[in-house]
């Protein structure tokens, strides 16, 4: 054999490692999540701000206030998230052989005592609720159906109308997002609220977390926040908003704007061409708008988030029969078919993107 096929030999050796190592790293990605739901119940990143410095492992402990508390294994949950830059780790500068573990711009979104934060949606997307229905996929790729509807008997938003303890933990997930995103929004489309006049109706509000962040940067706008029922149950009272309970597959309250924040993407497209053409006969005029916040499908690049964009479709194809995220050209078909002649798309520093559209 030749000094040129070794090469090749080779090559081809350390690509089948490459590949080996590579399906390890995603088999085991699993506990990425999981590790990072332990730090969040363990309240890990609010005990080191609370300490206001960096802590060391034996303060960590301390804190946790647990009698039994296992400190070898925080320590290998620590040396983890460190390996996974969630904090970071150093020498804390006093020749003691302890380290000392500090925040990040990672680990901050982990705190729970803070508006801004991401740990209601580790609670929610690592609940066994969740977690279980991945299990079917290949059983939804074969059969077709989600695959939470094939694990729990009920689709997601079904479960959640009869399961008040996940509902909660639902509500609270999608809360903290609609906060971070509706931040996201607001820095992007500044001039687009300021010219808005009158009610405007967040379709499917949730518990009313969006429009009242809006509200509260626009008081001159009149914000309804609209969704089912037993979510307008769980909505706390806030200044500037009215909560309204309804079905937007009947008919949604009339208003001079329309705001529909990751809704859609949960609905196959006859069901999105229903919502859409109520969200048309509610608008009290011609000039009226339709605000779309959703995850506009480009093809990868070197944004931040297209990775996740990506992954989410999949999210959507497990937990909702006809969920699915879209392209620029697939939601123009669904607009026009709406009711929506133009539209334009406004990118923000986020996983979604605004989508104005008009009905003339």
């Amino acid at each position: 054999m030749n000094t040129y096929q070794n090469g090749i030999d080779d090559q081809s050796r350390h690509a089948m490692l490459k590949g080996q190592a590579q399906i390890l790293q995603y088999i085991y990605s699993v506990l990425d999540g999981m590790a990072i739901r332990c730090c969040v119940e363990l309240r890990i990143a609010d005990i080191i701000k609370h300490r206001g410095r960096p802590a060391t492992l034996s303060e960590i402990a301390t804190d946790i206030d647990s009698p039994s508390i296992n400190i070898d294994g925080l320590g290998r949950l620590m040396r983890f998230l460190v390996s996974r830059k969630v904090f970071d780790q150093y020498s804390d500068g006093n020749g003691d052989k302890e380290m000392v573990y500090s925040l990040n711009h990672c680990s901050k979104w982990l705190l729970c005592d803070t508006d801004m934060t991401l740990a209601p949606l580790v609670m929610m997307r690592t609940d066994p609720v969740f977690v279980s229905p991945l299990h079917l996929m290949s059983q939804s790729i074969r059969q077709g159906g989600s695959t939470f509807k094939k694990t729990h008997g009920k689709e997601l938003f079904d479960f959640c109308r009869f399961n008040s303890e996940f509902n909660k933990v639902f509500n609270e997930g999608m809360a903290c997002t609609a906060k971070i995103t509706t931040d996201a929004i607001m820095s992007s489309y500044k001039n687009g609220f300021l010219e808005l006049k009158g009610r405007m109706v967040d379709v499917g509000g949730g518990i009313g977390m969006a429009m009242s962040e809006i509200v509260k940067a626009y008081p001159h706008l009149d914000g309804i926040n609209f969704d089912l029922p037993h979510v307008i149950s769980t909505a706390p009272t806030y200044e500037g908003v009215t909560h309204v309970a309804g079905d937007m597959f009947k008919a949604i309250p009339p208003a001079e704007t329309i705001f529909m924040k990751w809704i859609l993407h949960d609905w196959g497209d006859n069901d999105c061409i229903k919502i859409l053409k109520n969200c048309r006969k509610a608008l009290a005029s011609k000039t009226g708008k339709l605000i779309i916040v959703e995850i506009v499908q480009m093809p990868m690049g070197d944004d931040i988030f297209d990775d996740t964009r990506l992954t989410y479709d999949l999210v959507m194809f497990s937990h909702f029969s006809s969920g699915r995220e879209r392209s620029e050209s697939e939601w123009t078909k669904l607009l026009v078919e709406g009711g929506f002649r133009r539209h334009n798309v406004i990118k923000t520093q986020a996983l979604q993107s605004i989508i104005e559209a008009f009905p003339q």
